[in-house]
């Protein structure tokens, strides 16, 4: 039996703001030192499988980079390994990736070189923890034509998610993708299990559609299920989350720092395993005040941190106290600057005696779909001048110096984003 995993990183995330401006969401760092693709890499590497293709598109550049030629998941090797597939144009001019059915489509000769019995479609943005061998063989054992992963959710996100109606030995009766009034709460979590060869002839039909937006969820699900085919639901009880939005990216790295947390990354028998910089160990402070949190490698603490993920190279000056934040990759934290319930992204400078998160909440000026939480989200490379106080629920983009723009404040729910 060979299995091969193509897993599908193309998209932007617009739901992380700023975060995602200039990165594909599967690169976004997480958990400390880790990017969001490594939990899918990992399970694969953990499940057995080592043929595997990651689809880019969006911003490929730092993903790209990232997974390198597969070393840190040992899938640097000649029979199978790490494979990235960007968009081509081919000689029937075809070029980017319509859909996700059209990015797996578009592949069918890098699949069918490895002769696969089954191939696993995964979503390189969810953070999750699952052995491909219990939804692999539960698709033997069915004779299933497709095994779709599904987890219950709540009646109020339903609408968020493929929703499967099942019959009473799990098969799959209908299927309503994001529906606005929702038949169940079984939500399909992205990872599909086909057998290659029925999944290669629906791909094939599905393209020589000129009607189809060539997605899995609005056109090859419901056309298979449409043909009496045999899909079934595999119910996954284990740890699953979407990163979707800033509210959910915020929650699910500081849901890690438990004593017990449902993802645990010091798990010996499940690792994650990352491509990251090699930097010393950390430093805390004789005055320093570590409470719950992360702190990874090469970071430098002098001030007060609270149930907070601490990236690679940050330094928190003396006098800082940081809470309830995400601080990722060498971010520098000035004396006596308070950081409440905040994201601030990489390389980013704050200057001495800044506040950030504090005050009463706002809804937001800019952007009300996207940041609608009283979380404040800093840029990558900005640069934050001394004494700058930031209220809650604000927004700063990439690459912006609040010195040049002469602002020292920012009231709840305003931001600054850069004109294109």
């Amino acid at each position: 039996m060979k299995v091969l995993a193509l897993i599908l990183a193309g998209g932007q995330g617009t739901r992380l703001g700023v975060i995602t401006n200039n990165l594909a969401k599967p690169a976004v760092p997480f958990g400390g030192k880790y990017r969001i693709i490594d939990f899918a890499i990992s399970n694969c590497v953990n499940s057995g499988i080592n043929t595997v293709g990651v689809v880019t598109q969006y911003m490929p550049h730092q993903l790209v980079d990232h997974l390198g030629i597969g070393k840190p998941w040992d899938l640097d090797i000649k029979d199978g390994g790490l494979y990235v597939l960007p968009p081509y144009l081919s000689r029937s001019d075809t070029s980017w990736y319509e859909g996700t059915a059209d990015a797996v489509y578009q592949n069918i000769e890098f699949i069918d070189k490895y002769k696969p019995d089954f191939v696993i479609i995964l979503s390189g943005d969810h953070v999750y923890r699952m052995d491909y061998n219990d939804i692999i063989d539960y698709h033997i054992e069915k004779s299933a034509d497709c095994t779709i992963a599904c987890m219950e959710v709540p009646v109020s996100e339903a609408n968020r998610f493929g929703i499967m109606v099942t019959d009473p030995f799990n098969k799959i009766r209908e299927f309503q993708e994001k529906p606005k009034e929702p038949k169940g709460t079984l939500a399909s979590l992205g990872i599909y299990v086909f057998s290659w060869d029925f999944l290669k002839k629906a791909l094939m039909k599905d393209a020589s559609s000129t009607e189809s937006d060539h997605d899995f969820g609005k056109n090859i699900i419901p056309s298979i299920l449409k043909n009496n085919s045999n899909l079934y639901a595999y119910n996954f009880e284990g740890y699953w989350r979407d990163v979707g939005t800033i509210s959910s990216y915020l929650d699910c790295n500081l849901e890690i720092l438990g004593p017990l947390p449902p993802l645990d990354l010091h798990d010996k028998n499940w690792k994650v395993y990352t491509q990251s910089e090699e930097l010393p160990p950390a430093f805390i402070s004789d005055k320093a005040n570590v409470i719950k949190s992360f702190v990874s490698e090469g970071a430098e603490i002098y001030g007060e941190v609270e149930n907070s993920v601490i990236f690679q190279g940050v330094i928190v000056e003396k006098g800082a106290k940081i809470k309830d934040s995400v601080i990722m990759n060498r971010v520098k934290v000035g004396k006596e600057t308070i950081i409440n319930k905040s994201i601030i992204a990489s390389s980013t400078v704050v200057g001495d005696k800044c506040e950030i998160g504090l005050k009463e909440y706002k809804v937001s000026k800019i952007n009300k779909e996207i940041y609608n939480s009283d979380i404040t989200l800093i840029g990558f490379n900005t640069n934050i001048p001394d004494k700058t106080i930031i209220g809650k629920n604000c927004v700063i983009d990439n690459f912006v110096d609040l010195k040049e723009l002469n602002i020292k404040n920012l009231n709840s729910g305003e931001g600054i984003i850069n004109e294109f």
